[in-house]
């Protein structure tokens, strides 16, 4: 009996797969983002505007005060964090998801001296100060520009190129 089914031809033109440490062990490859906090690409998607990267903070206090255009999606490593405007804590094995359009103050409690977390963001983030103005932002292009230039001052030339899609 003669077989019907469709085939499905392999796709031309496709990226690599990324398939790599997500925590690692050069520390060259974390990225200096603020006082105490780095971030470490993942994977930096110039069609979407989404990248996936591991935030390391290294001292309590309060990271950033911002809001995203697009959802967010976290899972906690290492440590513990929370917003000041939720009653929640992110410790590690937590998973999170940001709605859009909600200004938060991202902060590490004062009992914990870090954390790393995985974060998959589309869109922005657009950094605010205590009264909604903003003061910054960040987004997959100017994250390729941060970590350009970090690699480059630290021998690591052409490193990010493989998480570019």
């Amino acid at each position: 009996m003669p077989d019907n089914s469709p085939v499905i031809s392999q796709s031309v033109g496709i990226p690599d797969e990324i398939a790599v440490a997500a925590v690692p062990e050069d520390p060259r490859v974390w990225v200096p983002q603020a006082p105490n906090v780095w971030f470490r690409p993942l994977m930096l998607n110039t069609v979407t505007g989404q990248w996936c990267n591991l935030l390391k903070v290294t001292a309590s206090g309060i990271v950033s005060r911002h809001r995203h255009p697009g959802a967010v999606f976290g899972y906690v490593i290492e440590g513990r964090w929370h917003y000041y405007e939720h009653d929640w804590v992110a410790e590690a094995g937590h998973f999170v998801y940001e709605p859009p359009g909600e200004i938060h103050t991202l902060a590490v409690p004062e009992d914990c001296d870090h954390m790393v977390t995985f974060f998959n963001i589309t869109g922005a983030m657009v950094y605010v100060d205590e009264n909604g103005a903003q003061t910054g932002y960040e987004d997959v292009f100017t994250k390729i520009e941060m970590a350009r230039a970090h690699y480059a001052s630290v021998g690591l030339d052409g490193y990010l190129e493989p998480f570019i899609r």
